[in-house]
């Protein structure tokens, strides 16, 4: 099985977070750790340079996005040397087209099987002048769409856009991340309608994940009905709690083979969603949504502490209380004791 067919039959990717010291440097050996531990917990995939990593990575004063993505592949390399199965392996890019092709570039040269396309740079771009954008990309490197939902700095975009999106012939995945059900509707849809059944669906929508993943869609296409489901999740979310997030995985697998959907699944769908408004800062737009990823590592001993590149990027005022009342609520969601188990040899 290779990279892609692993990719559409639907695993659980971490977004990687960017480990810190105290001196907010790069700490590599928990950088290692981090990956290690999302590779023991059963993840399919890791997307390196993204939201949760921190697009500061980029600044030349801070110069990190290279050596991340080749501590990467040394670190992937020698997982796959062990694995069944590939390790999905995703790589952000953003920037006008420049820069996003300089970095398609970089990640087709550290062994990166497809990149992630932010599109908030071209906030003010017409359809036509995106689709051209990502054309570009997709030559370089195989797409993964991306809709970001505009609270941390992504844009609306249109059915008409994922319509003809879907036309680039090496998209290989879409990350849904609107946070809204209309906008979601809009890109299951368009690739429905696309008749594209090698482009796979991922859920980043935090705030819907469980329901996103038990949901069918079905269309009318040319006097037909097409089915397409949500098969994945690409998460800031599953950077956390991984081995309940492989688990969960798995349970929405089964059940979406089933005539009715368990009680109990559909009350853990608000569960995780209550875990993700602490986690993610919702109470506060979102701003501390990076800081509450590294706070529960760092409860877990992974990271040492939640430092982000810029020193203004902290929790928000009672978001520690939150996640602490989450921890509180909802024990069987952390993955503490399989943490505890495996940490000193991930440190290692």
């Amino acid at each position: 099985m290779n990279a892609f067919e692993v990719l559409r039959q639907g695993v659980v990717i971490p977004a990687s977070p960017l480990a810190l010291n105290a001196q907010r440097r790069w700490d590599e050996r928990r950088q290692r750790a981090l990956w290690r531990y999302y590779i023991a917990a059963g993840a399919g995939g890791i997307a390196v340079g993204v939201h949760t990593t921190q697009f500061a990575i980029r600044d030349p004063q801070i110069g990190l996005f290279r050596p991340l993505l080749e501590l990467a592949k040394e670190e992937f390399d020698r997982a796959d040397a062990t694995r069944n199965q590939p390790l999905v392996r995703i790589a952000g890019i953003c920037g006008d087209t420049p820069q996003a092709l300089s970095e398609a570039e970089l990640a087709r040269e550290t062994g990166f099987h497809a990149g992630l396309l932010s599109l908030s740079a071209l906030k003010e771009a017409d359809d036509d002048t995106l689709i051209l954008h990502c054309r570009r990309v997709a030559e370089v490197i195989p797409l993964v769409g991306f809709y970001l939902q505009p609270a941390v700095g992504g844009r609306v975009l249109s059915y008409r856009f994922w319509r003809r999106f879907a036309e680039i012939e090496n998209v290989v995945a879409i990350k849904i991340a609107p946070f809204n059900r209309y906008q979601t509707l809009d890109v299951v849809r368009a690739i429905a309608e696309a008749e594209r059944d090698d482009i796979a669906l991922y859920t980043g929508n935090d705030d819907n994940i469980v329901l996103d993943l038990l949901m069918p869609y079905r269309f009318n296409v040319g006097g037909k009905q097409v089915e397409r489901r949500i098969v994945g999740g690409l998460l800031g979310h599953w950077a956390v709690w991984t081995k309940r997030a492989v688990e969960l995985l798995e349970r929405c697998h089964a059940a979406a083979q089933e005539p009715a959907i368990p009680a109990d699944l559909l009350r853990l769908a608000v569960e995780v969603t209550d875990c993700n408004a602490a986690f993610f800062d919702a109470a506060n737009g979102f701003r501390g949504c990076i800081a509450g990823i590294h706070e529960v590592l760092r409860r877990q001993g992974l990271l040492e502490g939640i430092w982000c590149l810029d020193p203004n990027e902290t929790l928000s005022p009672g978001q520690a209380e939150e996640i602490e009342r989450v921890y509180r609520s909802y024990p069987h969601l952390n993955d503490d004791a399989f943490v505890e188990e495996h940490l000193h040899e991930w440190l290692s």
